[in-house]
């Protein structure tokens, strides 16, 4: 049987509640909560599959975005109970989510791999029995000490910060429609090689900057 192509599932990850809506470990739900309001969809709550289910159908696209209700660290539970139920494979199910690994402002699509350390991620493969489904990680920093990452993760973004992952997320739906064609790779290489040609630029910038300084301090130079 050939591998399945196509996404069928985008899920979320973040914690319910309005005391976590504005935290960095709820990126994953900020950007479902965007493709919705683009096309134009309302979640649903769904009990039995302990979370917030819309439905993408347009021509050519029939996929399903799911809010987990079951708190970050059992996310992996609602993500099995909803693909047994659509019979959905790790393969056709991409998983959003927060990742202190990347400056705010980053971000990166992968196919399988480990879980970093996100305890999110750690249930989903536990629950799916499989690490192969894509992930679209949003990079919200990391805080320099991992005896702050909690606090951080379940902190609010400044207003400097919370721009850059708004950016972010903006790039990710951009590519979705690749990646509901089934092209990971032509998705992959759009995301990364555009967020290469910013950092490009920042660093031509600097660049130019600096020579100007130093070009400054010749010229003051000269004069005494």
């Amino acid at each position: 049987m050939s591998e399945p192509t196509g996404l069928k599932l985008i899920a979320g990850l973040g914690n319910p509640g309005t005391d976590y809506s504005t935290t960095r470990h709820n990126a994953g739900f900020w950007f479902v909560d965007r493709l919705a309001e683009k096309h134009q969809i309302r979640f649903a709550t769904q009990k039995k599959l302990s979370g917030d289910l819309a439905r993408i159908k347009t021509p050519g696209i029939d996929c399903l975005i799911f809010k987990p209700a079951t708190y970050m660290n059992s996310s992996g539970r609602a993500l099995r109970a909803v693909a047994d139920y659509f019979r959905i494979e790790p393969a056709q199910t991409l998983v959003v989510h927060d990742e202190i690994d990347l400056d705010a402002g980053e971000i990166r699509l992968k196919k399988g791999g480990g879980h970093g350390g996100h305890k999110g991620l750690r249930d989903i493969s536990e629950k799916l029995g499989n690490a192969d489904y894509l992930r679209l990680r949003i990079g919200v920093s990391h805080p320099g000490d991992k005896t702050r990452v909690l606090a951080h993760v379940l902190g609010r973004p400044d207003s400097g910060d919370t721009e850059l992952i708004n950016t972010a997320l903006q790039r990710g739906l951009e590519i979705l429609p690749l990646l509901f064609a089934g092209e990971l790779d032509k998705a992959m290489t759009r995301l990364h090689t555009r967020g290469q040609r910013v950092k490009d630029g920042e660093q031509k910038t600097e660049g130019r900057e600096q020579e100007a300084e130093d070009g400054g301090q010749k010229t003051a130079g000269k004069g005494q």
